[in-house]
């Protein structure tokens, strides 16, 4: 194999599950505004037929696709500057898909803790999708050769996998095709917690929309939640450090940090010794100056879907641009006749 110079490239994207939250904003979408124009390709993705691995309603699959479409745009996403689509237009990635699948080993699948997170005591009854997925993710990533993968901590374990699949590939077919991505994790906004229990990740599906910030919630909404969000007895203590065992007020802390782009010691710097009743308000205040007009430009995009399927459409012609030579060049490695 001979060293391959690969053009540094981003991949990234979020489930349209519904219900885009300041979680999926915080620790994707506003890191993923940052990398556009800097010096790597950026390629942003809905990706759809991950959401299918349990069944969806294919109304509201629609629904909440164009939905999180215009939470990228709105959120400074440029479809200019980044190529933005939905996954299921490019149909490489289901072909890479299948490749992978018979790259990857039983085993590496049986040791991703998510599926066993997800499918819990039914792991016979859930679709073969769901156990598959990481497969999948793997070829989202690679169709484009994409050096950098920014992620949660929750999905590090299926970049490590893409990488495995990557080397093996190479390794069984004596290429040195597939980079072999690097994860980029960082930020304090990384994971954003539940409102009312600092000790659970925001979720859209969870028991009370009190707990979660909704990226389509109005000036008002997004006030009210932060000045009822819970915290504790004791006032902000004079270092980080300190916030050790207090998970609200850590919560609260980190996303005052990551909506102002600072860090969680300039924030306690700020409000060490603070009551809640000072840090909440000012909270309250920031995040409504910050998400607001997010929400409020969604809910216009919301308003013209056909603007935003048109957006989409042009996305996906620039994706199969980049990804058609691979898989073909892929298909030519594994030695699958194409007249």
């Amino acid at each position: 194999m001979t060293d391959t110079s690969f053009t540094p490239r981003v991949f990234s994207g979020i489930k349209p599950s519904g219900g885009l939250t300041l979680g999926n904003y915080l620790g994707a979408i506003k890191r993923w505004v940052g990398m556009q124009g800097d010096g790597m390709e950026t390629v942003f993705c809905m990706v759809d037929l991950h959401a299918i691995t349990v069944w969806q309603d294919p109304a509201e699959l629609k629904n909440a696709t164009r939905e999180l479409a215009a939470g990228y745009l709105a959120s400074g996403i440029d479809p200019e500057q980044s190529v933005l689509f939905n996954q299921s237009q490019v149909p490489e990635h289901a072909q890479l898909a299948w490749i992978f699948n018979c790259v990857a080993r039983v085993g590496w699948m049986n040791r991703m803790t998510q599926f066993k997170d997800k499918a819990g005591k039914n792991a016979e009854k859930v679709s073969l999708g769901l156990y598959a997925y990481p497969s999948l993710m793997a070829a989202d990533i690679l169709l484009y050769h994409a050096t950098h993968v920014p992620v949660g901590e929750d999905q590090k374990q299926h970049v490590e996998l893409t990488r495995d699949i990557a080397a093996k590939f190479n390794n069984d077919y004596k290429v040195d095709f597939f980079p072999i991505t690097e994860p980029v994790i960082e930020g304090p906004g990384m994971r954003v917690m539940n409102l009312r229990d600092g000790t659970k990740k925001m979720s859209k599906s969870g028991e009370s929309d009190m707990e979660r910030i909704n990226m389509l919630d109005d000036a008002d909404t997004i006030a009210k939640k932060f000045k009822k969000a819970k915290s504790d007895a004791e006032p902000l203590p004079e270092t980080v450090e300190d916030l050790v065992g207090r998970p609200e007020a850590k919560n609260l802390v980190d996303i005052y940090a990551s909506l102002t782009d600072t860090t969680p010691e300039a924030v306690i710097g700020e409000f060490a010794g603070a009551q809640w009743g000072k840090f909440k308000p000012a909270l309250a205040d920031m995040a409504v100056a910050k998400l607001a007009p997010i929400s409020d430009e969604m809910k216009r995009l919301m308003d013209d879907p056909a603007e935003i399927d048109r957006k989409l459409a042009r996305g996906a012609q620039r994706a199969r641009e980049i990804a058609t030579p691979i898989l073909d060049r892929t298909y030519d490695i594994v030695g699958l006749l194409r007249s």
